[in-house]
């Protein structure tokens, strides 16, 4: 049988098979059975938990707080409340910001100790508070940090002072009214019912038919309340009411 030499055979075109539909991929099956694709979370943002949280006041709009931002900066401080106003007032509304954006961890950090507390005591009651919701407190000058154990151990010398603070001042008082009562003193506000009113309240009270307890209050000035529980309390007095003896002399 003859032979052609030299001939080369034509290369027959292949026709990739159709794809079918019913029939997935294999790339397809590879991602079926490895679940549905999941997006990537976002990034969640930091939380402030465990920074320190710095308080500045300066007493007038006039004073630049730039040193306490300056100090409580370079102490590590990730966000300052600024307050313009008086240390013995109540209404700081910085100050109340700051406290409520503290979480437990947080450290509140000052300057000094008196841009915070408007007293001894006002102080001791704040830190303590802070405390208490697992907040510390750092002052960069008096360099008290009550996350340390000498801190918390100068704070309990300072609630000690603060206590026997209180207590001298309530002595005194105590003292001093005593003194007074001793002198025949009495506390309170002044009486409206004098003792003239009284009588002349039951004078007209006295008369036939008697006076209204509205006309006896027009009169006096006083309210009718007042009146009415005035008469009802006080009895008359042997000097308001001589009685028969007295009258009979007369």
């Amino acid at each position: 049988m003859a032979t052609v030499s030299g001939a080369q055979r034509p290369h027959r075109a292949v026709t990739p098979p159709a794809a079918n539909p019913a029939k997935p991929s294999a790339r397809a099956a590879a991602g079926a059975a490895t679940g549905p694709a999941r997006k990537r979370p976002a990034a969640r943002k930091p939380n402030p938990a465990g920074h320190l949280v710095g308080y500045a006041r300066v007493s007038t709009a006039e004073q630049d707080p730039a040193l306490q931002l300056d100090a409580l900066t370079s102490a590590g401080c990730w966000r300052v409340f600024t307050d313009h106003a008086s240390g013995s007032r109540e209404d700081r509304p910085e100050l109340v910001a700051a406290l409520d954006s503290l979480r437990s961890g947080d450290t509140l950090v000052v300057w000094r100790l008196d841009r915070l507390g408007r007293s001894l005591p006002h102080l001791i009651d704040t830190v303590t508070g802070l405390r208490e919701r697992g907040v510390g407190f750092r002052s960069v000058t008096e360099a008290i940090d009550t996350t340390t154990a000498g801190g918390r151990l100068v704070f309990h010398l300072f609630g000690a002072l603060a206590e026997f603070e209180r207590q001298l001042i309530r002595d005194r008082t105590l003292a001093g009214l005593a003194a007074a009562r001793a002198r025949g003193r009495v506390g309170g506000r002044p009486r409206t019912m004098t003792p003239a009113k009284l009588r002349l309240a039951r004078a007209l009270r006295a008369q036939t038919p008697p006076v209204s307890l509205g006309q006896i209050a027009v009169e006096l000035g006083l309210p009718k309340s007042t009146v009415a529980g005035n008469l009802a309390a006080q009895s008359p007095t042997p000097a308001d009411d001589p009685g028969p003896a007295g009258r009979a002399r007369r």
